[in-house]
């Protein structure tokens, strides 16, 4: 066995050796575990940016390359050959399911779509102008109230029972969200439909009608749901593990998740793409933006152009971009002013080498939001769609870390520059 790899870490003249850990992807991590107690120091790192705070066989990112890996499974292999239920499966259980397991699953998934009746009464308690992400935190945090038989994180059934759950009965409510806010009647899941269908089917059919879901329109929610189904160890899936670290009941961490999404530096980003292109508003005044995106004089940025972690290219965006396409041809773009921003935007930045030179090409979110605005979503439905999307990747982050022997509650620690020891003044002397 090769001699184990380790740093070396200088204290006034006094040496640390610390471990070096080495992935099978990815840089090595050193191991700081021991160093408050065998130095008495902690180390400073806001953000988290460079703490690896649990190790993962989930999902791997390399921002350089434009790699995003789901089991090892490149993400545009997924989105192609693929669809969201199996990819669900492969992230909650390991690998791609075989014909019967992906059978039984969908299955399983189908036949939990439905929620408690009472929680219809619960939607009703909230503001018609609520927004529907506090819809969402308020009623996926009180089905813990309504399923006593899945709560316990140290029941192995449980945990199942609650992760089928979830996947199965987050369109439902993302979908009574939706309708609960613009007055029309909730619509009830059906069976014959798939997951993407359903889902469509839910927020945009009446009672007084049929309405029948476009494939290409179901193609394009699907990948939706599978490009956002996981990420690594973001903002919201880290809330999910921290939330779980304590013991709390899975439905309590998934809401807490779904209340980090809806910060706008996270899952509101094709929001804020689309607020953009209402900002441009017309296509003539595309060039007016791009010349100011590019001045380094002026803070103005171009929402859903470069990605933080993707320093090359967003391999998501290059697979929904053939959906986005799709969508704008079967829907027709003359209509909507917005949607032809968006074209010409694309379009334009794409052929300006600054953009090129500087890897600024049009991300995940600038497609998704795109698709969204085509199919009549409002922009305060982007981020809930996100939440239902990425429900599978904080389940399976959240399994994985129960099933840790190494788990601990989370407890960061802090770098403290107030004031020490000051004695107490009596309110009359102050």
């Amino acid at each position: 066995m090769a001699d184990q790899k380790t740093a070396t870490l200088t204290i006034d003249g006094k040496s640390y050796e610390l471990p070096i850990l080495s992935p099978t992807a990815g840089p090595d991590v050193i191991d700081i575990r021991k160093l408050y107690s065998q130095a008495g120091v902690f180390t400073y790192d806001p953000g988290f940016t460079s703490t690896a705070a649990c190790d993962s066989t989930i999902t791997f990112i390399d921002g350089d390359k434009g790699e995003l890996l789901h089991r090892g499974y490149p993400i545009d292999q997924l989105a192609e050959k693929s669809h969201y239920l199996e990819v669900c499966f492969a992230l909650l259980y390991g690998d791609l399911p075989s014909a019967d397991e992906l059978e039984k699953f969908e299955r399983l998934v189908t036949n939990h779509t439905m929620i408690h009746e009472q929680m219809h009464m619960f939607f009703r308690g909230f503001r018609r102008d609520a927004h529907p992400m506090a819809t969402m935190v308020g009623v996926v945090g009180a089905m813990s109230a309504f399923y006593h038989d899945s709560t316990d994180p140290n029941d192995p059934h449980q945990r199942e029972v609650a992760s089928i759950r979830l996947i199965a009965k987050m369109p439902t409510i993302a979908a009574m969200a939706y309708k609960y806010s613009i007055g029309q009647p909730f619509v009830y899941p059906r069976n014959d439909l798939d997951y993407a269908s359903n889902f469509l089917n839910m927020c945009f059919s009446v009672p007084a009608e049929d309405y029948n879901v476009n494939p290409i329109l179901a193609r394009a929610m699907d990948r939706i749901f599978t490009l956002h189904a996981d990420h690594e160890q973001n903002a919201s899936t880290s809330t999910v593990r921290l939330a779980s670290s304590s013991g709390a009941n899975p439905f309590a961490c998934i809401a807490a998740g779904i209340a980090c999404l809806w910060g706008p530096a996270h899952g509101g980003a094709n929001q804020a793409c689309l607020e953009m292109l209402k900002e441009i508003g017309t296509v003539d005044r595309i060039p007016e933006f791009i010349a100011r995106a590019k001045d380094k004089n002026d803070s103005y940025r171009l929402m859903g152009f470069g990605h933080r972690v993707y320093k090359n290219f967003d391999p998501r965006a290059t697979v929904l971009k053939q959906s986005a396409d799709e969508v704008l041809e079967l829907m027709g773009v003359h209509d909507n002013p917005l949607l032809q921003v968006a074209m010409e935007l694309e379009k334009q930045a794409l052929a300006d080498p600054y953009f090129a030179e500087k890897k600024l090409f049009p991300n995940v979110d600038f497609y998704s939001g795109i698709i969204l605005e085509a199919m009549g979503f409002p922009t305060s439905m982007f981020t809930p769609i996100f939440a239902l999307a990425r429900t599978v990747g904080w389940i399976s982050q959240w399994k994985e870390q129960l099933d840790d022997p190494q788990l601990k509650i989370g407890r960061p620690r802090q770098l403290y520059m107030g004031e020490t020891a000051i004695n107490y003044v009596d309110i009359e002397d102050r």
